[in-house]
């Protein structure tokens, strides 16, 4: 979802002036290196961004956002306009990263990625933007949306080739995936859970291919 109104060519270098001293201090504090690694986990139903930072051999949480603007139901995003988020497993080159978005800044989360064209899901522009309004996205407020873009875009820079963004309906305990019992999208979400599970053990998320037409998860 986009904002209409005029572009800023400056917002990006203004964005770093205000937030960048301020991240790098937060980052120095806690021994997080500038420019490490990021890896992102958004949770519809709980409606978080998490963003974990690279230390050593294993991603240690950085900050817990919450998303501010996001539409639909739990459920996987199935075709254009059909106003659902996504769930799933993405990455972000520097080319999806947006600095003059009309909703602030924003990046593409690359829906749809092989595991949706198999099952012949359609869609476009599925973003982590600005502002707090969104069909379809993720809107998490200008403000918090600088931190998170300038923290992916150091990763970038500093040689990172692509960060991953999974996408879950929730968090995928087994107490919480028992309470899902007889949902539609049950089957889905348990394709799912094995690379939430991934993380939650090595604190390192897996390495995630599509295999006729299913997610299967190994070492990165």
């Amino acid at each position: 979802m986009q904002r209409l109104g005029g572009e800023d060519e400056d917002r990006l270098a203004l964005a770093k002036e205000r937030t960048v001293p301020r991240l790098r201090k937060e980052l120095a504090g806690r021994d997080f290196p500038w420019g490490g690694a990021v890896f992102l986990r958004i949770f519809k139903e709980e409606r978080e961004l998490e963003l974990w930072v690279e230390k050593g051999e294993h991603f240690e949480l950085f900050r817990t956002y919450a998303i501010a603007g996001m539409s639909g139901q739990l459920g996987p995003k199935l075709a254009e306009g059909d106003r659902q988020a996504p769930e799933g497993f993405y990455y972000v080159p520097r080319s999806a990263m947006n600095p003059r978005s009309r909703y602030h800044l924003s990046f593409n989360l690359g829906f749809p990625n092989a595991y949706d064209r198999a099952q012949g899901r359609t869609g476009s522009f599925l973003m982590v933007h600005g502002g707090r309004l969104s069909i379809g996205c993720f809107a998490m407020t200008d403000e918090k949306v600088e931190e998170i873009y300038l923290l992916c875009d150091a990763a970038l820079a500093a040689g990172q080739p692509f960060f991953r963004v999974h996408c879950f309906p929730f968090r995928m305990s087994e107490e919480r995936m028992g309470r899902a019992r007889g949902h539609r999208w049950l089957p889905f979400w348990q394709e799912l859970q094995p690379g939430y599970q991934w993380f939650e053990k090595h604190r390192r998320p897996p390495n995630v291919l599509v295999q006729e037409g299913r997610y299967s998860f190994g070492d990165d």
